[in-house]
């Protein structure tokens, strides 16, 4: 039963994404704003929507090492797995701006995480907590890079934004309507089926956080990335990851520990060091081999990256 409300709640998270986005597009689209700034809000939030519904879901639950595991877990699925199954497929030519301000940004967010969730370590506290006022902090972050985006999306004019479909207007009310409660029915029976699984299987939270929901989470950006790597367009990769990690600690875990204060308790700095190295490595990569680009071989150590990481999660757990 847990497993089919895990798969169910999944399917219901991924198809309230997809018509929510597409019918919040084509409202805007009515209301004539830019095909460019409704790819860099609403489309942008629709990709992220699954990690955001989930982890609110899990923080509202009290289930904080899934709301946090599925954040962590996220970043480092979409930074070795995405990256490198890409990789394998096509070489990433990686841009000269995506090198020398996006991946450390993400670097950055990354190390950022580290130190918000060391309370016990650096302010002596009894327990590490993603408070509130943590959350409202990386909300403001997220709204910087928001700007960001757009300045440097301004930049390349809007003639390069993917057009978007309008549809009636009734038919683009159904679809927000219903992909929200698609989204929040689904994401509670999805938290509900992995802590029945993490229960069944006697591992912790932080586990399936890190591995079942963070995978199962991530599974549109890989299709998406391997799609436009068969396509001849693995360049899309890179954007995919960078976007996608920011938002997941600049938003799900602002938005998450704004509403409700996450405790880690299953959550170590194992897992939060591994997330900064596996970042490191992103743009270590980048920048010393190739002339910018991720070859195949890369891709395979990066995969190998988050396997070794995996096995040594299970072993711990």
């Amino acid at each position: 039963m847990d497993i089919l409300c895990l798969l169910g709640g999944l399917v219901l998270i991924l198809l309230g994404a997809n018509y929510l986005t597409d019918g919040a597009s084509s409202l805007a689209k009515r209301f004539k704003i830019s095909d460019l700034v409704i790819g860099l809000t609403v489309v942008a939030f629709g990709t992220s929507a699954p990690e955001l519904t989930v982890s609110i879901s899990s923080a509202i639950k009290g289930s904080a090492d899934i709301a946090i595991g599925n954040v962590v877990g996220s970043n480092m699925f979409n930074t070795l797995m995405i990256v490198g199954c890409t990789a394998f497929f096509a070489p990433i030519v990686v841009t000269r701006n995506t090198l020398l301000k996006e991946i450390p940004l993400c670097i950055l967010a990354s190390v950022a995480l580290l130190a918000i969730s060391n309370d016990m370590l650096l302010d002596k506290q009894p327990l590490d907590v993603v408070s509130r006022t943590d959350g409202f902090l990386l909300l403001l972050f997220f709204i910087i890079f928001m700007v960001y985006t757009f300045s440097i999306a301004r930049q390349h004019g809007d003639e390069e934004a993917e057009e978007v479909k309008q549809i009636p207007l009734w038919l683009s009310l159904i679809y927000i309507i219903g992909g929200l409660a698609a989204l929040v029915f689904g994401g509670n029976i999805f938290v509900d089926g992995a802590t029945g699984i993490a229960r069944s299987l006697g591992v912790s939270e932080s586990v399936i956080g890190l591995t079942l929901v963070a995978g199962g989470t991530s599974l549109p950006e890989l299709a998406t990335s391997v799609v436009a790597a068969l396509k001849k367009n693995p360049e899309m990769a890179i954007g995919n990851v960078v976007g996608s990690n920011l938002f997941n600690i600049f938003l799900v875990l602002g938005a998450s520990a704004t509403i409700t204060p996450l405790n880690l308790i299953g959550i170590t700095n194992f897992d939060l060091l591994s997330l900064v190295i596996a970042s490191v490595i992103l743009w270590f990569f980048g920048v010393f081999y190739k002339k910018r680009t991720i070859t195949r071989v890369e891709g395979t150590i990066l995969v190998v990256c988050y396997i070794a990481y995996t096995t040594a999660l299970i072993l711990m757990s």
